[in-house]
């Protein structure tokens, strides 16, 4: 029996014209269990005559897809998955979000997106606030240590406030070293380098101190 596979052919013509004589041939069998059994013959056939195809993930999916677009989506078969619609794989694929660390952001990494993510979700508060800072600081360590040049803090309020899609908003602040963050770390090792220069003066003050109790 002869079978019309010119059009089929133009479209996927690396399965050939013998492929396309078994799906033709099955969908004439008049019993859906021999239609079945012979739907996962041609299948088998069709991953043995293109094992580049085993490869990709899925495979066996696609291969079911594209037994269903020889068959010109007429073919009263068992699928282990969803029959494909000929609408279904018209459509056009979904178009895929640009990445955000691209270009001046690539450097900043997805740990500092994941912060930036945590601080929109915060309430209004100190808390979010203090977490915008620490996010900001970390911003401008990352791009100091990959540019290996200074940036000024008004371009990483104005990166932020881009990868926050506008959601975090440090413009207002004249600079990150006038930020809570910054001071407070400030203070801590200005009160720690303190204690240190007043151990320095008198490193035998503590050792006098204790033989003179030892005395007692």
């Amino acid at each position: 029996m002869e079978y019309n596979t010119d059009r089929t052919q133009l479209h996927m013509p690396e399965y050939g014209r013998i492929i396309q004589q078994l799906v033709e041939r099955c969908k004439e069998l008049e019993n859906k269990e021999e239609r079945d059994e012979m739907a996962v013959a041609i299948v088998d056939f069709m991953g043995q005559r293109n094992p580049q195809l085993r490869d990709e993930e899925n495979y066996k999916h696609k291969l079911w897809d594209h037994l269903f677009i020889l068959a010109d989506y007429d073919l009263d078969v068992t699928s282990p998955y969803p029959i494909p619609t000929r609408e279904q794989l018209a459509e056009k694929p979904k178009r895929m979000e640009y990445p955000k660390l691209q270009g001046d952001f690539k450097f900043y990494g997805k740990s500092i997106l994941q912060l930036i993510d945590k601080a929109i979700e915060l309430e209004e508060g100190e808390e979010k606030e203090a977490l915008i800072e620490v996010i900001a600081n970390n911003m401008k360590k990352s791009y100091n240590i990959y540019n290996k040049e200074h940036v000024t803090d008004d371009v990483i309020f104005r990166h932020l406030k881009e990868l926050s899609d506008d959601r975090l908003d440090l413009t207002n602040l004249e600079s990150l070293e006038k930020s809570k963050i910054y001071h407070n770390t400030s203070r801590n090792k200005n009160q720690k380098g303190q204690g240190q220069t007043q151990n320095s003066k008198n490193p035998n003050r503590h050792r006098n101190q204790q033989n003179q109790n030892r005395r007692k």
